[in-house]
């Protein structure tokens, strides 16, 4: 098969997504919509893609990810497709075949396209058509076939008297994807003219021309009408949203995940999860998360960009940018936040939160602490509440803890402060200071003065309330 140049049209405004965004860079399972027939093209062999844009160039930054592999083109008046594609004539250059598609049919996939360049370049045909038939045809361009089966022309439907009664009984449709003979191509555009109250040039004019200079067109019929499903407002950005999100679904199911409730998991497209890993409920995987074997995520986690080990556990937590180790534990009710590293081992638990802190091999935040801009070793234990204090007010600053440490609960670190290994604190401590290997801190001291029970304190502490009580009802 040829490699072909792949012309994606994207320079519509997309008016009906009401939204300042343009419309195909609008997320899809985590990717911006024209990233997606981008993809499929790559993935089919594309020898060059090009993006056809607006004058605004929109699009520009979304394909600066593609490192220079996606070319743009500007089409400098929304004059129709067809005008769009010859916007593209100078990216075409000499190829021997050029396909044509929508930036906003992002369910398109790469053996679709290269299904069609097969089938095009095997017949010698001047243009190939992608076709299907629906059910019900609404609103789609009908193919009018010739006796002999070849595709006569496109029959529009979008304002009354477009199509004869009988035209709008075909239920064959055009998807808006084709495969040209560049040669033919370049010729049939600069003959298309504009016959519609709009005032543009489609590109399925082109259709007829190409016979006219006696050049075959056929069809290529799709039998997934799900990659046609198109997307310009967010009723159906919300629609093809549901089928790529199944899509990813069945992929990790087959791939030897357990999704245990698919209708209730979010995975974005670039998302990657290990066979034996058990998905539960609730939960959502986005952008470039990437989880191991063998682990068991949710119920109820969101997982934004963060790596996960083999056989961790992580429930009901909130992470974004954080690495999780093997056979770490996370959660319940757990923010980790971006620059968090958790060892193998490692716990962090019930109403914990860590930002930007590497928590060594086997070392353990159980409960109720917050960690932040901190170095810890292997093997310590933090007691509950366990604060480190990371900033003075115009700086952070790090918190150093070695291994095999104890905390007692109600430890305050004051950045910037070092605890050797093997050390300890006391409980309701504040450790401003640095602590040697293997001693014991706290404070205001290590003996504490001796405990007073007050006997009696609360009948008398009635009494005086009563006393006052009636004072005040004197005084009304």
């Amino acid at each position: 098969m040829t490699a072909p140049v792949v012309v994606i049209l994207a320079a519509g405004q997309g008016t009906r997504m009401r939204s300042a965004v343009q419309k195909l860079l609008h997320p899809l399972c985590g990717r911006p919509i024209i990233t997606w027939p981008i993809a499929a093209a790559q993935a089919a062999g594309a020898a060059k893609i090009v993006v056809v844009d607006s004058p605004e160039r929109h699009l520009e930054p979304a394909l600066a990810q593609f490192d220079g592999a996606v070319a743009l083109a500007v089409q400098e008046r929304p004059l129709g497709t067809a005008d769009a594609v010859r916007a593209a004539g100078a990216e075409i250059g000499a190829a021997e075949t050029v396909v044509v598609l929508n930036g906003d049919v992002p369910l398109v996939s790469a053996a679709t396209l290269e299904a069609l360049v097969q089938d095009y370049e095997r017949t010698g045909a001047a243009g190939t058509i992608a076709t299907t038939v629906l059910e019900d045809p609404s609103g789609y361009g009908r193919i009018v076939r010739a006796p002999d089966g070849t595709v006569e022309r496109v029959v529009e439907t979008k304002s009354p008297g477009d199509a004869s009664e009988l035209e709008l009984h075909i239920r064959e449709v055009n998807t808006g994807i084709f495969a040209f003979e560049a040669g033919a191509l370049t010729a049939a555009l600069a003959e298309v003219k504009a016959h519609n109250s709009q005032g543009e040039q489609y590109l399925p004019n082109m259709l007829p021309i190409l016979r006219e200079h006696e050049r075959t067109v056929l069809a290529h019929e799709l039998d997934d009408a799900s990659e046609l499903l198109q997307i310009n407002d967010r009723r159906q950005l919300a629609e093809v949203t549901a089928v790529a999100q199944q899509q990813i679904h069945e992929r990790h199911m087959l791939a030897g995940v357990t999704i245990v409730n698919p209708a209730a998991t979010v995975i974005d497209a670039a998302v990657r999860i290990g066979q034996d890993t058990v998905v539960a409920p609730f939960t959502s995987l986005i952008g470039t998360t990437a989880i191991g074997t063998g682990s068991t995520v949710g119920p109820g986690c969101t997982l934004i960009d963060t790596e996960v080990g083999d056989g961790a556990t992580v429930l009901h937590a909130y992470s974004n940018s954080a690495v999780i180790g093997d056979r770490a534990i996370v959660g319940p009710f757990t923010y980790l936040r971006p620059g968090t590293v958790l060892r193998e081992g490692s716990k962090a638990g019930t109403f914990v939160e860590i930002k930007n802190s590497d928590v060594g091999a086997g070392t353990k935040v159980p409960h109720l602490s917050y960690i932040g801009d901190a170095d810890i070793g292997e093997g310590t234990n933090l007691g509950a509440s366990t604060i480190t204090a990371n900033y003075d007010g115009y700086r952070k600053h790090r918190t150093r803890i070695g291994s095999r440490v104890k905390t007692s609960v109600d430890t305050t670190f004051v950045a910037p402060v070092t605890v050797g290994d093997d050390a300890y604190t006391a409980a309701g401590s504040v450790i401003g200071d640095d602590v040697p290997p293997g001693a014991l801190a706290g404070s205001p001291g290590v003996a504490r003065s001796a405990q007073r029970n007050v006997e009696g304190y609360a009948e008398r502490r009635r009494k005086r309330a009563e006393a006052e009580s009636e004072d005040e009802g004197q005084k009304r």
